[in-house]
């Protein structure tokens, strides 16, 4: 018996973007997309039909992305409040790293970037189906405050090549190198 088809929403800056992301997922057999082109058509969606992933943009027209993500983490009437979230944009600071993370972006992904990469990302993302910052399956307001306790570490160094920008450590790495068994 196949898993069913998991359901992928793509709100882009641009139309043109849009399309050629819903070409590029859809050639996943086992992903159907659904293309927005406002926040309001989004969450109108999203209130009758459960969304898997959710691929959002900050460099469109409206809201910030982190603000719309934000708004979907706290809407109670929406079927998939806790959707995976990766956001594309040109670029990053270190205020918008912190809204990222506040609103329960998962990744980050520098455009420009091929369509192809951002597949690969949203299929494992979609496998390892791991929320960023979900307890107990809530997102909300207490998860902002603990930003500020947080001490912050140097970022792992990039390539010029890299897209991702990791929101978070690599929890798979000793956190305290003398304490390994």
């Amino acid at each position: 018996m196949s898993e069913p088809a998991k359901i992928v929403a793509i709100i882009a800056a641009n139309t043109a973007l849009s399309s050629l992301l819903t070409m590029v997922v859809a050639g996943d057999s086992r992903l159907k997309v659904r293309q927005f082109d406002s926040e309001a058509a989004l969450l109108a969606y999203m209130r009758l039909a459960p969304v898997d992933m959710l691929v959002c943009d900050f460099d469109r027209e409206g809201r910030p992305a982190y603000e719309m993500v934000e708004a979907i983490r706290l809407n109670t009437t929406l079927v998939s409040r806790d959707v995976p979230v990766i956001a594309l944009t040109r670029t990053i600071t270190p205020p918008m790293r912190h809204q990222a993370i506040s609103a329960g972006i998962d990744e980050v992904i520098i455009k420009p970037m091929s369509p192809r990469h951002l597949l690969q990302r949203v299929q494992a993302r979609l496998r390892s189906r791991s929320v960023v910052g979900v307890l107990g399956g809530y997102r909300g307001p207490d998860r902002r405050n603990r930003i500020a306790t947080v001490v912050p570490r140097p970022m792992p160094t990039r390539r010029s090549t890299d897209n991702v920008i990791p929101l978070f450590p690599d929890r798979r790495k000793p956190q305290h190198p003398g304490l390994e068994g």
